[in-house]
């Protein structure tokens, strides 16, 4: 079944200015359902033109409508975009299933959090508040929170709803007129939003999307010379490129990029409460999350009871299409399928496999299917347990005290998340000061998605905050006033 059938908008247009528009290429990109393989429809091909344009467009609504609307106002306009989204939250959901390869359950959770993103920063964009700063006498001085302007926006294909919530939600809530360029793997609810915020209101440019490929429209809107904020999502390789392209114009980058998270499962565990979030953290979105801790590191003592359990786990996982709601469902692509397949068979020259998931026999044979597995006795040096893989595969790595567990945890060029499972207080504050990575879970991982908690990454996982408040500071600029009145 075509996509076109069930959508409210046309994909191969592209929106700048509250109007939809054709692109400046003639050629589209095919959409293809990965679990399939399918065309299903198409989307338009930006143009560094079009982002030209949507530039100028986002500096006219921060000259007009837009720059003069109050903060409780954007407030408003925010939560009724959460409501709309609520409202429709099925079809964004199936959208992104049928676009992404999703469990649709999956995706109904991002529809929601996408609606959560709204309705947080809805609440928290009249209450940024400057500061008064106690000076000399005969001065009063006080600080400011801006917008930066005209603010672009890069996100990737593996949470696309949510990632758009956290970043343009955020930025909205500021008054930054924004500048949106989704994946080319994965555009459908960037688009659908756009018609949902015209639909709710939003001045016209304070929201644009220009939907194409990387090289031209992410180059074009990471260089554009009035683009005063850009925020990135994606791999180490490309938030590189894109940070030092902003470099250029002198223009501050938020950048969340890859992971190689650990759990760090320490012999006191409640391993009855944490064994489903030991392989569920790393399964979810079939292993395409940044944060995914595909590092177990399990004490000697309880080493090889931690990978019985988790083995009877990984046997009982079922990969499937995504309507069906298995465990997993596809990769989004064919590319990311052959990259990962080929991670899995390096391990299996030199590695034990300790267990595979399955994937089901009436699957389609044109699907991105990868069944999971778990290697074990891994060397915190092996390759799969260096490197990004973005799929799902997890490995099993032993350690013998909590130096060596904070050793090992550290050992990558990565710094994002960590999970740590003890049920001792001390060590639990120990082990949360000496990762060297932006989140810590003890006995819990992810918390629910966690709107409120400020996330990002530290070393090569990038720097800046996002979600909570956090993220309304890094879409805004200080300005402090000083007055000297005698």
């Amino acid at each position: 079944m075509k996509i076109a059938n069930s959508l409210w908008f046309d994909p191969t247009m592209i929106y700048i200015g509250g109007q939809w528009r054709k692109p400046g290429h003639a050629d589209t990109i095919p959409v293809e359902n990965p679990s399939t393989g399918e065309v299903i429809g198409e989307i338009g091909q930006g143009s560094a033109a079009d982002v030209d344009a949507a530039v100028v467009a986002a500096e006219a609504a921060m000259e007009g409508e837009w720059g003069r609307t109050p903060a409780v106002e954007r407030g408003r306009l925010l939560a009724r975009m959460a409501q709309m989204v609520l409202s429709r939250a099925e079809e964004l959901a199936y959208l992104e299933s049928t676009d992404v390869g999703k469990p649709m359950k999956q995706a109904q959770a991002d529809a929601v959090n996408l609606a959560r993103y709204l309705e947080f920063y809805g609440g928290a964009a009249d209450k940024v508040h400057g500061t008064t700063i106690p000076y000399q006498e005969g001065f009063t001085v006080y600080t400011l929170r801006e917008p930066h302007g005209v603010t672009g926006h890069i996100i990737p294909w593996n949470y696309p709803m949510q990632i758009l919530g956290r970043s343009i939600g955020a930025a909205l809530a500021m008054g930054n007129a924004c500048v949106l360029k989704p994946a080319e793997d994965a555009s459908l609810s960037s688009l659908a939003f756009a018609a949902i915020a015209a639909e709710a209101g939003l001045p016209a440019g304070a929201l644009n999307v220009v939907t194409g490929y990387g090289a031209e429209v992410g180059a074009a809107l990471s260089t554009h010379p009035d683009v005063h904020h850009v925020s990135f999502t994606g791999s180490v390789a490309t938030g590189r490129h894109i940070q030092e392209a902003a470099a250029k114009n002198v223009v501050p980058v938020t950048l969340e990029l890859g992971g190689k998270s650990p759990h760090i499962v320490f012999d006191d565990v409640d391993l009855d409460a944490a064994l489903p979030t030991l392989v569920g953290a790393c399964m979810q979105a079939a292993g395409q999350t940044c944060s995914a801790a595909s590092r177990v590191l399990v004490q000697r003592g309880i080493y090889e009871e931690v990978r019985r359990r988790m083995a009877e786990v990984y046997g009982g996982l079922v990969v499937g299409p995504a309507p069906d709601n298995c465990d997993l469902g596809p990769l989004v692509s064919k590319k990311q399928k052959d990259i990962v397949s080929k991670f899995i068979e390096l391990g299996k020259q030199d590695l034990t496999v300790a267990a595979e998931g399955k994937i089901r026999d009436d699957a389609p044979a044109g699907g991105n299917y990868v069944a999971p597995v778990l290697f074990a006795d891994v060397s915190p040096d092996h390759r799969l347990a260096q490197e990004e893989i973005f799929g799902p595969v997890q490995v099993m790595i032993p350690f013998e005290d909590e130096a060596d567990a904070i050793r090992i945890a550290n050992g990558t060029e990565y710094g994002l998340v960590a999970g740590v499972w003890t049920r001792d207080g001390g060590r639990q504050m120990r082990m949360a000061r000496k990762l060297n990575v932006g989140q810590v879970f003890i006995n819990n991982y992810g918390a629910g998605g966690g709107v409120e908690l400020p996330f990002g990454g530290v070393g090569k996982s990038g720097h800046g905050r996002e979600k909570g408040f956090e993220a309304l500071y890094g879409f805004s600029r200080l300005k402090t006033v000083t007055a000297q009145h005698g």
